[in-house]
């Protein structure tokens, strides 16, 4: 082999012969999955049935949203620790159009669901275009950024609630606001809101990363951010993009666990942030950037959701059922740490290369 040929590693299935230990940790989301599945049914006959499997779909969905954008932002190397009170804003501010807005000169005005979705979304959109500005174009740290934001928005949910709850939220047909259950509560043919919005996004988020321009990049700024900028490609302008989707992502989590729950409360959202990283590893991504899929963070998503639901159904003690997700965490880190070690670009004729 010339020293101008990149060394690529083949899965385990495609190489000659079958190398378990790299086949298994490839696989290990997969796997675990089933093993979660397998080992709660055993412990519970209820656990695997129709109804509490769409159940925990339902719960998944919320999961693999947040964890979709959380997965663009790792790919490009940084992290978003304002998801979770983007969650919670997105929400109080569903149910703060929702019961009426006061409007000079106008009087008290109801908007239509439709005109809440879009203002919340953007509320969302915001919140990460803010984060991608100060780490784009301040330099400022992503943990610092984003955990400032986590506790601006926090803030601002409470401050517009006073730290209450708005209950009841249904609209009403006489001022033309109905309709809200169909974001996250109501479904089509019995299937919850959330799986489709689930499974839409997972759809396009993938082809973008596998099709588009804008796919190749993030993969190359997240691998390596200098050697992308002096190729040409406008690092800034993909990080700020990455950040605001992450933010329109728990925005439309926080429109549909409001939905969901019809009332906004604005403590909505808290630690999700840590579910959506949870998942992110767990499907294998690096936290490095420039390594991950949506395949891998959708099954990441519901080894998170299968476990939580499972421990609750055998009745595990909430504190308990923190330390097995602690552990489930630390264990899908050292896994990586494990493969993408095993991944390390050797060199050859002094110089290195590595496949994607």
């Amino acid at each position: 082999m010339s020293s101008s040929t990149a060394l690529v590693r083949k899965p385990a299935w495609l190489s000659g012969g079958l190398d378990l230990r790299a086949l298994l940790l490839e696989g290990r989301a997969f796997f675990a999955l089933i093993a979660i599945t397998v080992f709660f049914s055993l412990l519970s006959p209820n656990y695997f049935t129709a109804g509490n499997l769409l159940m925990m779909s339902q719960h998944v969905a919320l999961y693999a949203i947040l964890a979709i954008g959380m997965l663009y932002v790792v790919l490009n190397g940084g992290i978003d620790l304002s998801v979770g009170s983007t969650v919670g804003l997105s929400g109080v501010i569903a149910g703060f159009l929702l019961q009426g807005v006061d409007l000079p000169g106008v009087g008290r005005a109801y908007p239509s669901v439709w005109v809440i979705v879009v203002c919340t979304l953007a509320v969302g959109s915001l919140v990460g275009l803010i984060n991608g500005l100060l780490i784009a174009k301040y330099k400022v740290a992503p943990f610092v950024a984003t955990l400032g934001m986590l506790y601006a928005a926090r803030g601002v949910a409470l401050l517009i609630t006073n730290g209450s709850t708005y209950p009841d939220l249904q609209g009403s047909a006489q001022f033309g606001n109905t309709g809200f259950s169909r974001v996250g509560f109501d479904g089509i043919l019995g299937v919850p809101t959330g799986v489709f919005v689930m499974v839409v996004l997972a759809a396009v988020a993938s082809l973008v990363l596998n099709k588009t321009v804008f796919g190749r990049r993030l993969y190359a700024a997240g691998g390596n951010e200098r050697a992308a900028e002096l190729s040409g490609i406008p690092v800034k302008q993909v990080k700020v993009r990455v950040y605001v989707f992450s933010g329109l992502c728990a925005s439309l989590v926080g429109l549909i666990l409001t939905s969901e729950l019809t009332s906004a409360n604005p403590t909505s959202g808290n630690s999700y942030e840590l579910t959506a990283i949870a998942a992110v590893v767990i499907g294998g991504a690096s936290l490095m950037g420039g390594r991950g899929n949506i395949r891998g963070t959708l099954l990441g998503a519901f080894v998170i959701g299968f476990l939580a639901d499972g421990l609750i159904i055998v009745g595990v003690s909430e504190y308990w059922q923190m330390v097995f997700k602690g552990a489930v965490i630390v264990l899908a880190v050292v896994l990586n740490a494990i493969q993408y070690r095993a991944r390390k670009p050797r060199a050859k004729g002094g110089r290195t290369f590595q496949a994607r």
